[in-house]
């Protein structure tokens, strides 16, 4: 029996007559559901935001790296569709599941969205059904929550039902590495789930990574944003030895950075954003901390980090002071507010904290980003400000906190009195500005 599937699922890879269901049309699963209904697959996104659902279906994309133009082309075509009905998955062959993994308010993993995805899915369930975790979560997610539903379900794993972890790397605004060209981890619960899972991947990313079980598979998605967050937390704590020695942090990097052999550059900056790199860490640390070990480099990391926008809002209060000026009171824009340069994504950005610190020292804070037309405060929603020679002379202090390049430099340079560059964006750029590099 276990053949017969596997061939069969194989044999509907190659000629695309498998349907493909998506489990959360966010970030990372209507790029996943494009990638695969370009490669020919009947696609269905399963979406609990209604909302989502109609934009969808009238072709009308909300995530930057999936452009409106192509994804009408694709629901023309009756290649995508979306859906809140989890019913739709008895007609499908490989259920992708990118739902949210955040962290709780004390820490822990919040597993409520992939318990959920579990529950609802679960009267679906079928032989001949290959269903692949994409969230990042702890090392052993899919074995304690999956297999559990599989045997409710009466299905064999690795003979009637296939499972596997293959974690996203998706990278919002990247240019040169997109969803299909990013090599993509692909591990499965038994061997059978690893060459199912690896045939389907294998027929949309230019470049599966088969590794030998699902935690191995969990555990490399954690070690490469416990890398960077580690790295980031080393050039971040540089920073303030830097600032306290009266040297250019940015100088040191950069001039480390041209030994051509063991050392990789890191840069500073206002603390760590998006989705994973501040949360990743904690999930592994979480895990640990069950198996009675402390991870020491990890929990260090995340406090330098986490300390990050505290440092800032220091910082500019000292810049304030050197001019004759309280922060309480004081007109402060933020330039930028998502978490990385050139998207519009405001997950866990570290310029959101740097604000509410900012407003709770009693400073009147307004920011300005070309991608964030809106964002929540505490107490409310607040609108970006148009970037105008008006607005920025109002200002007693602009903090560079996010580098888009659809920013005019030489605008806010020319208009601005103080400008604390936290980015070193403006490093080369000339203007009446005095400006403070981080």
């Amino acid at each position: 029996m276990a053949n017969q599937f596997v061939d069969t699922m194989k044999a509907k890879f190659e000629d695309r007559s498998a349907v493909v269901g998506v489990i959360g049309m966010g970030y990372v699963g209507l790029p996943m559901a494009e990638l695969a209904a370009n490669q020919g697959y009947h696609v269905v996104g399963i979406e609990v935001d209604e909302g989502r659902v109609e934009r969808i279906n009238k072709g009308d994309s909300y995530i930057l790296d999936v452009p409106s133009s192509k994804l009408k082309a694709l629901t023309d075509q009756g290649l995508i569709r979306a859906t809140t009905d989890y019913a739709e998955l008895a007609k499908v062959d490989v259920v992708l599941i990118t739902v949210p993994t955040p962290l709780g308010k004390t820490g822990d993993p919040d597993m409520s969205f992939i318990l959920d995805a579990i529950k609802f899915m679960e009267p679906y369930l079928h032989a001949g059904m290959l269903i692949a975790l994409e969230s990042t979560t702890y090392p052993g997610t899919t074995e304690e929550l999956f297999v559990p539903m599989a045997e409710r379900a009466g299905l064999a794993v690795g003979e009637e039902l296939f499972l596997s972890f293959s974690p996203e790397r998706v990278d919002p605004g990247n240019a040169t590495y997109g969803t299909k060209n990013t090599p993509k981890v692909v591990g499965g619960l038994t061997p059978a789930c690893t060459d199912v899972s690896n045939a389907y991947y294998g027929s949309v990313i230019d470049h599966p990574v088969p590794v030998s079980s699902t935690t191995a598979a969990e555990m490399v998605k954690l070690y490469e944003n416990t890398f960077r967050a580690i790295n980031i937390g080393l050039v971040n704590e540089l920073a303030i030895i830097c600032n306290l020695l009266k040297v250019d942090v940015w100088e040191i990097v950069n001039a480390a950075a041209t030994k051509p052999f063991g050392f990789m550059p890191f840069y500073p900056g206002p603390g760590l954003g998006g989705h994973c790199i501040p949360v990743d860490p904690s999930y592994l640390a979480w895990r640990m901390r069950t198996l009675q070990y402390k991870t020491r480099f990890i929990d260090l990391a995340t406090e330098v980090n986490t300390k990050m926008p505290e440092w800032v809002v220091t910082r500019a209060m000292e810049m304030l002071n050197d001019e004759a000026k309280a922060l309480r009171g004081a007109k402060i824009m933020l330039l930028g507010v998502a978490y990385k340069n050139d998207i519009d994504d405001l997950r866990e950005s570290p310029a959101l904290d740097v604000f509410d610190l900012l407003v709770h020292r009693g400073a009147d804070v307004s920011y300005h980003d070309p991608y964030c037309a809106q964002m929540k405060v505490e107490g409310g929603v607040i609108h970006s400000q148009a970037l105008t020679k008006e607005t920025l002379e109002q200002q007693d202090l602009v903090i560079l906190t996010t580098g888009h390049k659809k920013v005019d430099y030489n605008l806010v340079l020319d208009n601005t009195s103080l400008l604390f560059d936290t980015r070193n964006v403006t490093r080369d750029m000339k203007g009446k500005a005095k400006v403070v590099f981080l």
